[in-house]
């Protein structure tokens, strides 16, 4: 037992120095005194116990009890601020008390044996807690909930968010909330495609046909029912990064032009899958057969590189699904980040679904151009782009693009007034001009990559009078939920100008005195920073992390990149990113999901660029260090993670929320998912943890009242009850997902098939290549 107590004293006193040390820097930046206590107390009684002496034991069992009151100051009774905290100080006592040595007659002291289970059972207490979900926001009974009705006639999801709304919302019922837990898997398929990249996308359904497409642009098409494969098509697209597919889009030709009459005559490419590449074309197949389409462009592809001047390998193609509104096929295309100044132009075009030819296009750096630009010249470089999708109401006539920012994403000066102008904007096009009839910024001067990211999602609000006022509703990286009229632009929910730091920038930079927040919905995620909310698995990489957010500069929202190190919160993933929304529209409910981990910035004066580089290597798709050339700055930017490889900020990191849009507040919130897959320094520990983890992908909401979801980081997908937020099924799935969820019922057999692509989760470093449908027996 004295070896025991001898090995125990000098981990005490090793755990106590390393409190000390780092407690003593927190002081001197101004920080919490208490871990420098902590740590004197520990060393003391480390040394206590190396002498036999049992108020070692009694410090450990003091500081183990003072600690609890600290903690509850610090952060309340919020589960996982005080996990860190409390843990390490009552496995301390436990030990200590147990080891503490017997009295002269033999024998252990009962009260002692007494502290040392009291403490033992609260640490096994708190870790048996860690299983069971927190920060749960239960749903206000006040807030009134039906049970959605539909139907289970055959539909098809023929766009990318089901229809050109944007609303991945399902009327089919046959899988429902007494139903869901019978449900199994039906089908699977491999695509075979493990090459590079990451699978995000949605498959189309078009009657008793399946179509998907993988990382690397292959499409498959599936029997509906089986799975079963019935015809491939690969472009061979290549790219040097980025590889990634979010879905497709789909054209049928109600009535022949002339020009096209001899190949739907026969019903060939009546039903066009539209497809665009990771290298830049614009591909239209026959859903049939999977040929492409002999009419359409330079027999079946159009290059969108062209008229877009010098694009290197890898900085213009599309990630994203296109849109078809109409007989049009409207794109706008992914940038690379932050290489450097003059990259490809952000220009939406639209072309003709039959032949592929140019419509319209928007440029929005030369609004004199309507279609191609003049003879020698190209579309304006640099302007904001739209790499994400569009939605569109058919009604209103109106397109609705999600604008990103100009690059370079991070510095400002020299920016065109045209590209101020629309960064980070949601523009209305008219469909059959290309044309803006409005815009709505949602973010001033944007030199924090918080370009727009999701589909809008396109409902309809009961104007209390019978009738409903059309609405858009944009989600930003920013947490922040904007609520449009989509015929005016004008808020249907109030936003506010507030006034923003003006400290910290480059002296050159101009920053936008105030921003604009959504104030009348709920921002998800978003709330301000403080050392208190600093977190970690242990007190140890608790205190790490409050070290480092003393040392680090963070004025609250919109704190500027500068020359030194900085905190970005939101960071520049998220936020809500590109999942977009899913919506109950009987209920006037949408469901999203979120990611809160917040990422660290600083600009580098070009004569240091080069050195730095050699410490912190630049990434070629800009989501990270990144030369931005042609500016005074290269830029650092990651995302801030503790020295276990575990986010600084206290859980949840990601959550799926529910917003009434009747009361415009949070119906439920729960924790995205478990830690299971996960642990520090890349060791996955299988510890189910329902700690919410940062998701990707979207939501999928069905007239069952389901809520399905599959982008977690432990390889499950999951139904939740639309009306209280509960889990109601899950399934494991051989890899994590990155991508939405969608739904069919089959016009052969009636059924009704959840589908989802399993290609890898975010964050993950496995992947795979399944296509999994689900059904009821």
């Amino acid at each position: 037992m004295v070896i025991v107590s001898r090995l125990f004293s000098v981990l005490v006193i090793l755990m106590g120095l390393g409190l000390a040390i780092g407690g003593a820097q927190l002081v001197w930046l101004k920080g919490s005194p208490y871990y420098l206590l902590a740590g004197l107390v520990l060393v003391v009684a480390a040394l206590q116990i190396w002498r036999g002496r049992r108020s070692g034991a009694l410090l450990l069992a003091v500081l183990a009890v003072l600690t609890v009151p600290w903690a509850l100051w610090e952060s309340g009774a919020d589960f996982w601020a005080l996990f860190p905290r409390v843990m390490a100080p009552f496995a301390l006592a436990a030990i200590g008390l147990w080891l503490a040595p017997s009295a002269s007659d033999g024998t252990r002291p009962a009260p002692w044996r007494v502290g040392g289970v009291v403490f033992a059972l609260l640490f096994v207490m708190g870790f048996g807690l860690a299983f069971m979900p927190h920060g749960v926001v239960r749903p206000d009974a006040s807030m009134a909930y039906q049970p959605p009705t539909g139907d289970n006639q055959p539909v098809d999801w023929s766009a990318y968010g089901r229809t050109t709304e944007g609303r991945r919302d399902a009327p089919f019922n046959q899988i429902n909330r007494e139903t869901v837990g019978k449900l199994q898997l039906a089908w699977s398929y491999r695509t075979g495609d493990l090459k590079p990249g990451v699978d995000q996308h949605t498959p189309l359904q078009l009657g008793d046909t399946v179509y998907s497409c993988t990382r690397n642009d292959k499409i498959i098409a599936l029997d509906a029912d089986t799975g079963k494969e019935r015809w491939t098509f690969d472009p061979q697209a290549k790219s040097p990064f980025w590889q990634r597919c979010r879905g497709l889009g789909h054209y049928r030709a109600e009535a022949a032009a002339p020009a096209a009459a001899s190949t739907t005559a026969e019903g060939q490419c009546r039903d066009r899958i539209i497809q665009t590449t990771i290298d830049a074309r614009l591909i239209a197949l026959d859903a049939r057969t999977g040929k492409p389409c002999k009419d359409f462009g330079d027999k079946g592809t159009v290059a969108l590189s062209q008229n877009m001047g010098l694009v290197r390998p890898g900085f213009y193609f599309q990630t994203s699904a296109p849109l078809v509104a109409r007989d049009l096929i409207v794109v706008g295309g992914w940038v690379v980040d932050n290489q450097m100044r003059g990259e490809p132009s952000g220009v939406i075009r639209a072309f003709s679904a039959r032949t592929g030819e140019l419509v319209w296009a928007w440029d929005l750096g030369n609004p004199d151009t309507t279609r191609l630009p003049p003879e020698g010249q190209t579309y304006t470089l640099g302007t904001p782009n739209m790499w994400t999708t569009a939605s569109y109401d058919d009604r209103l006539g109106l397109i609705y693009a999600p604008l990103g920012n100009a690059t370079p994403d991070y510095y400002g000066v020299g920016r065109p007034a045209h590209s101020d102008a629309y960064n980070a904007t949601l523009v209305a096009l008219d469909v059959a001009t290309g044309r803006p009839r409005w815009k709505f910024q949602t973010v001033h001067h944007d030199i924090w990559d918080y370009d727009l990211p999701s589909q809008p999602a396109l409902i309809d609000l009961p104007d209390g009078q019978g009738g409903s006022t059309p609405a858009v509703l944009q989600t930003t990286k920013r947490g922040q939920i904007f609520l449009l009229n989509r015929a005016t632009g004008e808020p249907l929910a109030e936003v506010t100008e507030k006034a923003v730091t003006q400290e910290g920038a480059v002296p050159e930079e101009k920053l936008s005195p105030t921003q604009p927040y959504s104030t009348g919905m709920p921002s998800i995620g978003a709330e301000r920073l403080s050392e208190q909310r600093m977190w970690g698995m242990t007190m140890f990489d608790q205190l790490l992390c409050r070290i480092e957010f003393r040392k680090l500069r963070y004025d609250g929202d919109f704190t500027p990149p500068g020359l030194v190190r900085s905190i970005q919160h939101p960071g520049n993933v998220g936020g809500l990113n590109w999942g977009s929304v899913s919506v109950d529209t009987a209920n006037q409910r949408v469901f999203l999901n979120d990611i809160r981990v917040p990422s660290v910035f600083q600009l580098v004066p070009r004569d240091d660029y080069a050195a730095f580089s050699k410490k912190y290597p630049p990434v070629s798709d800009g989501h990270g260090p990144s030369a931005q050339l042609g500016t005074p700055y290269g830029i650092y930017t990651n995302i801030w993670f503790s020295a276990l490889g575990v986010p600084c900020v206290q859980p949840p990191f990601g959550t799926l929320t529910a917003i009434d849009l009747k009361t415009r507040k949070v119906a439920w919130q729960v924790p995205a998912g478990t830690a299971q897959q996960l642990g520090p320094m890349g060791v996955k520990l299988n510890m189910p943890m329902p700690i919410g983890m940062p998701t990707y992908a979207g939501t999928l909401s069905t007239a069952g009242g389901l809520v399905f979801f599959a982008g977690f980081q432990d390889f499950y997908l999951r139904a939740y009850d639309a009306q209280t937020g509960a889990e109601v099924w899950k399934h494991e799935m051989p890899v994590g997902s990155s991508a939405t969820p969608m739904t069919y019922v089959s016009p052969r057999t009636g059924k009704q098939y959840i589908v989802v692509s399993a290609g890898g989760a975010a964050y993950s470093a496995e992947r795979g290549d399944y296509v999994l449908a689900f059904a009821l027996p």
